[in-house]
């Protein structure tokens, strides 16, 4: 069973904000290359999904004015996960679905400074079992007001493929986003980031393994269950505002990042991300960084524990674009997350350094339906290592 879209949501947790870490380490300026490894193992409680992912990048100086960088990225999913049906009468406990899957993906990106803009070109692809994309992006950074003033402008897209099991070929689905952002720098100390997203998705937008549940009548008065597969619109739009405060404190030797996400989409889930991060210089060569992340979720406007309270009649078969649309699906539900994270960063040499993190994740449903067991509580180790020469 695919991961993809699972781990979407659940998996791909923050891994620290490197604004924060460049007001205290900058780069070494005669570092011309630099590899680094990156090994992260999720897990959630109860048996449930386990993600071990191993990450490993190559970046290369070519000139003072052109930089290369490649990344490469296996992921191993293992575990158990909801698939949209209720918990069984007398239980709380919503059923679950064993999933095992590989995932490999590789990153190639470009960069070229010209006086006052800097372009960078990149490309992308993942595999899955029965998942590929590829994507490729367009970043430009000007600078203005003596360099005090920084425009982000980009757009990027993907092509993915799904082999979606019950249609005989391969179903599409295509993205396209805008970002603009500027960054602004305040003092000598501190400076204020906007950035601005806009988003399209459009053709297959389910999740082939997740079902919905409805009871019928097959008698008069016998009910008995059956599923259906969910049914998602064919096409999404979204809205993101990102606003991000830095702060260098050189008296504490710390570093202070606060930041604000707004989130919303035609599916009508509207979403708010609250970040706060402090960097800790201890001596000159650690730094520990904690940080705490809380977030808070609208449903989607087609989200049902099930649909017996309902007067939608599920059909079975691929999608109905013209509706009515409906998934079981608890990514989609009224639900909240926190996240609090310990990070330690250590430089023994201008040309190594060595870090690790834990993270405690949390994510709980706010609609008073769902079972808290649709839910999932995670722990998240991350270890690295970095050269530069």
């Amino acid at each position: 069973m695919t991961s993809s879209s699972h781990r979407l949501s659940c998996f791909r947790l923050s891994a620290g904000f490197a604004s924060g870490l460049l007001l205290l380490c900058p780069r070494s300026v005669f570092a011309e290359s630099i590899i680094s490894y990156k090994y992260e193992d999720y897990r959630e409680s109860a048996g449930r999904i386990d993600v071990k992912t191993q990450g490993a990048l190559f970046q290369q100086d070519l000139g003072p004015q052109m930089q290369l960088k490649v990344t490469g990225v296996i992921d191993a999913i293992a575990g158990a996960t909801p698939n949209g049906q209720p918990a069984p009468t007398g239980s709380d406990q919503v059923v679950l679905t064993d999933i095992r899957d590989r995932r490999k993906a590789w990153n190639l990106d470009f960069s070229r400074q010209f006086p006052r803009v800097t372009l960078a070109l990149g490309l992308a692809n993942s595999r899955e079992s029965d998942y590929t994309s590829t994507g490729w992006s367009i970043n430009t950074l000007t600078d203005f007001n003596q360099k005090n003033t920084t425009v982000l402008a980009g757009v990027a897209g993907t092509s993915d493929d799904v082999k979606v099991f019950y249609q005989p070929t391969w179903a599409k689905k295509r993205s396209n986003d805008l970002i603009l952002g500027v960054t602004q720098l305040l003092d000598a100390h501190s400076f204020l980031a906007l950035n601005f997203t806009w988003g399209r998705a459009t053709g297959y937008l389910n999740d082939q393994y997740k079902l919905v549940q409805k009871d019928s009548e097959v008698a008069p008065g016998v009910f008995l269950p059956f599923t259906y597969g969910e049914n998602r619109p064919a096409e999404r739009t979204k809205w993101i505002a990102l606003a991000s405060w830095n702060r260098d404190l050189p008296a504490a030797h710390a570093a202070l990042e606060a930041s604000y996400r707004f989130y919303h989409d035609t599916f009508g889930t509207r979403a708010q991300t609250m970040t706060l991060s402090w960097l800790q210089h201890l001596g000159s060569k650690f730094i520990l960084q904690p940080q705490v992340r809380f977030h808070d979720q609208r449903a989607a406007n087609f989200y049902y524990y099930d649909l017996d309270s309902t007067s939608i009649i599920p059909t079975a078969g691929a999608p109905n674009p013209a509706g009515p649309f409906y998934s079981s699906d608890y990514r989609l539900s009224a639900l909240r997350t926190t996240l609090y994270r310990l990070k330690a960063i250590w430089t023994p040499s201008p040309r190594w350094q060595l870090d690790a993190a834990i993270d405690h994740y949390e994510m709980r449903g706010t609609d008073s339906i769902t079972p808290r067991s649709a839910y999932p509580r995670a722990m998240i180790l991350t270890f690295g290592a970095r050269l530069a020469w």
